[in-house]
């Protein structure tokens, strides 16, 4: 891989000789797995949990975390992983939440996203230093976010526009609470960009970092480097972020929709990019 920064969004390209394949339009069965509980994509890549808590992974060079930095093109075990409960993948990195509260991550480290004290690529699963009663983890395009059992948010990695939430635009190696943020039942931090989003217990949604399309829902485009309250949201049970979008189902059912909509990702029938929440 090599590293690009360009307009606040970074990247990464596989170097050398890249071969096409036909994409496959109709859904078809991955080869070999079974029982399985969740799966996660990140960017070509993917990852499933299995029930027995092994961690299978499949897709580009660098990201399956077996121990190597080969492609591949069907599922292999995550390399000494067990009784993991949760999966999230990132940009280039994935992570794992054990039973025991313990978190575990994977792939690119430029950002110091897996979070062992150093900035170093890991093509095996490393656990992540300080980190106990984590209940949900969450990973973004080059940064990562833990939910503890007491209602903080943690988090780590690139911090360029302030997807950390720590009021900072610098980079961390190690996990960081997110300050201010308290009584928060869910997370999300967007896998392909910078953005993050938190639901509170009363039902209202919280967002930080990138926002040049109005992601964070707040009427600006202003980046926010610290939590705001998404203003007209309301008994919230769920939150996703997307690349430049965010979501939220609310308890009667419904979803709201706010930032990037040049592609109709809102689902509004328009095309407008709304900066704030939205039917």
């Amino acid at each position: 891989f090599f590293f690009q920064a360009e307009d606040g969004i970074r990247d990464y390209k596989v170097t050398g000789v890249q071969t096409c394949a036909l994409p496959i339009y109709t859904p078809t069965q991955v080869t070999g797995l079974t029982r399985v509980v969740q799966v996660s994509g990140g960017t070509y890549f993917s990852v499933a949990l299995k029930a027995d808590g092994t961690v299978w992974a499949w897709g580009t060079a660098g990201t399956i975390g077996d121990g190597t930095t080969e492609e591949r093109i069907t599922p292999v075990r995550v390399s000494g992983l067990t009784d993991v409960v949760q999966i999230s993948a990132g940009s280039f990195h994935a992570l794992a939440l054990k039973a025991d509260g313990t978190v575990w991550a994977w792939g690119a480290n430029v950002g110091g996203q897996v979070d062992d004290g150093t900035n170093d690529f890991k093509a095996s699963a490393v656990q992540v230093l300080g980190l106990t009663n984590v209940v949900q983890v969450s990973a973004g395009g080059y940064h990562s976010l833990a939910l503890k059992a007491d209602g903080t948010v943690w988090a780590w990695g690139d911090n360029v526009n302030g997807q950390l939430g720590d009021g900072t635009k610098v980079a961390r190696n190690s996990a960081g609470q997110v300050p201010g943020l308290t009584d928060v039942t869910q997370i999300s931090s967007s896998s392909g960009a910078n953005h993050s989003l938190a639901l509170k217990s009363d039902g209202t949604v919280w967002a930080w970092g990138y926002n040049d399309f109005g992601q964070i829902g707040d009427g600006t485009k202003q980046n926010r480097l610290s939590p705001v309250k998404v203003p007209g949201l309301a008994d919230v049970a769920q939150v996703a972020a997307g690349e430049f979008h965010s979501l939220a189902l609310k308890s009667d059912g419904t979803v709201r929709a706010w930032g990037y909509n040049d592609d109709g990702t809102l689902g509004i029938g328009t095309r407008v990019k709304i900066g704030r929440a939205h039917v």
